[in-house]
């Protein structure tokens, strides 16, 4: 069964590929100096977010390696999945990662035996609370709405990890 996803995935992947290919393709055709143009912003871009990027893979490659499989799995694992959500949840408010490092990160973690739960609960709120972004959000919309907001998100959050739990078989309501 683990061969059959990895298959599906490598061919979703290689179709996704082809797809930017041709579009691409499609998009130097019809305006060569604009999509000369996007690529040089886009590679602009990627050489701005490269840093940051890299050091933060060494921050969570080396997280990983110091942190035991075992720890992870007892407390972000199967048994006690009330806390691994909220601890996932926990982690997920206060830290500062881009999606592009989150998923492969969480990828990663639900093969070292982390729930399905504490996973949906360390994404959404990773891209939906902003514990530590908080002070600069109120700066621009006041306290009242921050809080409010980031509250909102943190119940919506639970919520979805609750609804995972129970569709992937976690949680039994």
């Amino acid at each position: 069964m683990n061969y059959l996803k990895r298959l599906i995935r490598g061919v979703f992947l290689e179709f996704l590929y082809g797809l930017t290919l041709f579009a691409l393709a499609l998009s130097f055709f019809k305006s060569r100096e604009k999509t000369l143009q996007s690529l040089k912003a886009a590679l602009k871009s990627l050489l701005k977010i490269l840093p940051s990027f890299t050091l933060m893979l060494i921050v969570v490659s080396v997280m990983l390696f110091v942190v035991s499989d075992e720890m992870i799995s007892r407390y972000l694992g199967g048994e006690h999945l009330l806390q691994s959500g909220l601890l996932g949840s926990i982690f997920g408010s206060i830290t500062i990662m881009p999606g592009f490092v989150a998923f492969p990160l969480s990828a990663l973690l639900v093969e070292k035996g982390v729930s399905y739960t504490a996973i949906a609960a360390f994404t959404t709120t990773l891209m939906l609370v902003g514990l530590m972004t908080l002070p600069v959000e109120a700066e621009y919309f006041g306290w009242k709405l921050s809080l409010t907001r980031n509250l909102t998100s943190y119940i919506i959050c639970l919520l979805i990890a609750l609804v995972i739990g129970v569709f992937y078989g976690e949680l039994v309501l």
